[in-house]
């Protein structure tokens, strides 16, 4: 009986530990959510009412945009190729190879472009962007700003939000036109449709909304990425191993926040379109 008793207790108590930590990973999810929205709505309110730092914000359009244009060409180019083999393999069986091109322009332009040119520069970038501001938190650089009356979101967060939001569209049409040539490439040389056919049926299937679809996706992972990752840096402790937990995370909750909000964009054009 002692023993009995002993193990329904023990299960009690794992059930309580359980909820517990349910619990605290729900409150932790709400407050960095919130502490997000709010670093969100500084970074937007500080680019409107005061002086942009136009010199700092080029700089880091060229971080997000230039520096990341060979990876998003590979990418896009080996993924338009790849969609292209496996649309092809079957719609083989139902004798449609031809409209393989219409598939690879749609999957590119809706979704495939937009996410993936996303985890990238949130992987390359966001990164960065993570590890340099967590760099200037333990060193105490953003106090010594906040010390000299500058305001550390103005002054580091805006050109970061600017690039990364407006860098990201542009380099999500760069990839729709790179994983296109990729389909074009295996639908010409490797399945036999004619260039003339490939091309006018990727320009017949694509409809302006279309185009529009991934370009609002990318404008919204830009802003993602970009607040994620300069909210992560500021919130670094530790010295040289914060700073790599601070970057893990900007990673790790980018890619988690593209995801859903792919979900959720995916459905609203859904049903509004």
């Amino acid at each position: 009986m002692a023993r009995l008793a002993f193990a329904q207790l023990r299960k009690i108590v794992d059930v309580q530990r359980w909820i517990s930590n349910l619990g605290k990973g729900s409150l932790n999810f709400l407050l960095g959510s919130g502490e997000i929205s709010i670093l969100f709505w500084r970074t937007l309110t500080a680019s409107l009412a005061v002086k942009i730092r136009w010199r700092a914000t080029f700089e880091q359009a060229y971080k997000v945009g230039v520096a990341s244009l060979p990876l998003v060409m590979l990418t896009s180019l080996f993924t338009g190729m790849v969609l292209a083999l496996q649309s092809a393999y079957q719609l083989r069986l139902f004798s449609a190879e031809q409209f393989t091109s219409d598939l690879v322009a749609l999957s590119m332009t809706r979704e495939l472009a937009p996410v993936l040119t996303a985890m990238m520069v949130a992987g390359r970038v966001g990164a960065s962007m993570a590890a340099e501001l967590g760099t200037m938190k333990v060193t105490e650089q953003i106090d010594a700003l906040q010390s000299l009356a500058v305001n550390p979101v103005h002054y580091l967060v805006v050109p970061r939000f600017l690039a990364g939001m407006t860098m990201m569209v542009i380099l999500t049409l760069y990839a729709d036109l790179i994983g296109m040539f990729g389909g074009y490439v295996v639908g010409v040389f490797k399945l036999g449709i004619s260039s003339h056919q490939y091309i006018h049926r990727t320009v017949t299937a694509l409809l302006l909304k279309d185009i529009c679809t991934g370009l609002v996706k990318a404008f919204v992972f830009g802003i993602l990425v970009s607040i994620v990752s300069c909210y992560y840096g500021f919130q670094t402790k530790g010295g040289a191993e914060g700073v790599g937990q601070a970057t893990t995370m900007a990673v790790v909750v980018s890619f988690i926040s593209i995801i859903v909000f792919d979900t959720f964009f995916t459905a609203l054009f859904y049903f509004a379109f």
